[in-house]
């Protein structure tokens, strides 16, 4: 039994050595494989991020070109209406310049009808535009070269 024993205590030592040189072989040639393996596993998640960056990338460019389009047509949007709204305002402007002319252009109707033949009306205008002048005089040359007011006084 002793024997048995001992036979099977050095059995288990052979196999236990055997079993440790094998783990050792298959260590040797398994690392190597295994750094492969995870460095193929390591370029794989690292390109799977590129791409995913890159997509990431072009949307936000999408993004931001979409927006410039919209700002762009915001712009040109604004700046028709603006246009539009100078139109109007220029057409009001001269359909009120048109008004105001017509409304001048019947009161010098109105003026000059109510001063023909109104030759007193006239008179007393200039005495009076004489009297609160400061003196002033408007002489106008005839082909005398007399003022017409002193060619009165010429004939007196």
């Amino acid at each position: 039994m002793y024997k048995n024993r001992q036979a099977l205590a050095l059995g288990s030592l052979a196999f236990l050595t055997v079993a440790f040189i094998i783990a050792i072989v298959l260590a040797l040639w398994g690392w190597p494989q295994y750094n492969v393996y995870r460095m193929e596993l390591n370029g794989q998640a690292a390109l799977k991020e590129a791409k995913w960056s890159k997509q990431i990338l072009i949307e936000d460019a999408k993004a931001r070109e979409q927006a410039a389009l919209m700002q762009a047509k915001a712009r040109v949007t604004l700046a028709e209406a603006e246009g539009k709204a100078n139109i109007v305002k220029a057409k009001s402007d001269g359909l009120a310049e048109i008004e105001h002319a017509k409304a001048a252009a019947e009161a010098n109707r109105i003026i000059g009808d109510s001063l023909k033949n109104n030759e007193a009306y006239l008179r007393y205008l200039w005495i009076k535009g004489l009297h609160e002048g400061n003196g002033e005089r408007i002489y106008i040359p005839t082909e005398a070269g007399l003022p017409i007011l002193e060619a009165g006084k010429a004939k007196r």
